[in-house]
């Protein structure tokens, strides 16, 4: 099976999605775990007990090192290999299999549906799929952002609402309004500005990860009793599941289609913030 495209997430996780005369199949984030521990039984094989290994960069059982996207082939248990729905295109399937599903797992496990008001932090790589998953859950679906330049794309992906936070002023009106808020951008908040937005028992959930430590008065959560988590990408059986649902309900992450020597531009991009929403590697152009 000859490799099609990969996806370049922050800068290094490329996946793979491949197409045969039969089959129409990617490799999601990780490519094998025990199967036998508690977390492989209940399909979170994200946590095993014994170690998941990730597709790239991750020493397997065997003692080999995978390699990811940056292999001409790749091996792989048939339990970690994913159908792609025929209405998914294998370069819109790449980035829904990392940045799909690391959207799409937190929102079905807090139950997001059509009585649901959600708010989502940043309209990037992870952002502009988060909001179109929520849409079609049926949520009420807010973005905040950070300038007017993103407004009419929100809405493009399903957003209702669209509100700019900067300063504390700004937070005030949208006190005890959301019953989930999930952030997708890698940068330092101010929770004690945020854990007020939401409902008793309100969640904030961190799908982008900053690098410094966060800091939270109890205050701020105190009046609402709000919960404070962060999620994983979801299993095998819950990866193919949100592949399912982008196909039947025409999610589609929005791309720039590269060549392989565009990569190092395509770096260059990323850490100028303009990419515009996710890149994806024609592997064909792999000499």
């Amino acid at each position: 099976k000859a490799p099609i495209t990969g996806c370049l997430k922050n800068i290094i996780n490329i996946l793979w999605t491949f197409s045969a005369a039969s089959d129409r199949v990617g490799v999601g984030c990780f490519v094998n775990s025990c199967g036998k521990c508690a977390a492989c039984k209940a399909g979170q094989e994200q946590f095993c007990e014994k170690g998941t290994v990730i597709v790239f960069d991750s020493k397997d059982y065997d003692g080999t090192v995978t390699q990811g996207g940056y292999s001409q082939a790749i091996v792989v248990k048939d339990h970690f290999v994913l159908h792609i729905p025929d209405e998914l295109s294998l370069a819109n399937a790449a980035p829904l299999l990392c940045a799909g599903i690391t959207t799409y797992n937190p929102l079905k496990q807090y139950n997001i549906g059509k009585d649901s008001r959600v708010a989502i932090i940043g309209l990037g790589g992870l952002g502009h799929i988060a909001v179109q998953f929520a849409a079609k859950m049926g949520a009420d679906v807010t973005v905040f952002g950070h300038s007017e330049s993103k407004r009419e794309e929100a809405a493009k992906f399903g957003a209702t609402g669209y509100e700019i936070l900067k300063d504390t002023e700004d937070f005030q009106p949208l006190a005890g309004q959301f019953d989930f808020i999930l952030n997708t951008v890698a940068v330092d908040l101010d929770l004690n500005n945020y854990m007020p937005l939401l409902k008793f028992n309100g969640v904030f959930c961190y799908v982008g990860i900053p690098s410094d430590e966060i800091h939270l008065n109890l205050f701020s959560i105190f009046g609402n009793q709000a919960n404070l988590t962060a999620s994983n990408v979801g299993g095998i059986a819950m990866t193919q599941e949100m592949l399912n649902f982008a196909a039947k309900n025409d999610v589609k992450p929005q791309i720039e289609m590269i060549g392989i020597d565009d990569v190092p531009t395509a770096y260059q991009n990323i850490l100028d913030s303009k990419v515009h929403y996710r890149y994806v590697i024609d592997m064909s152009t792999l000499k």
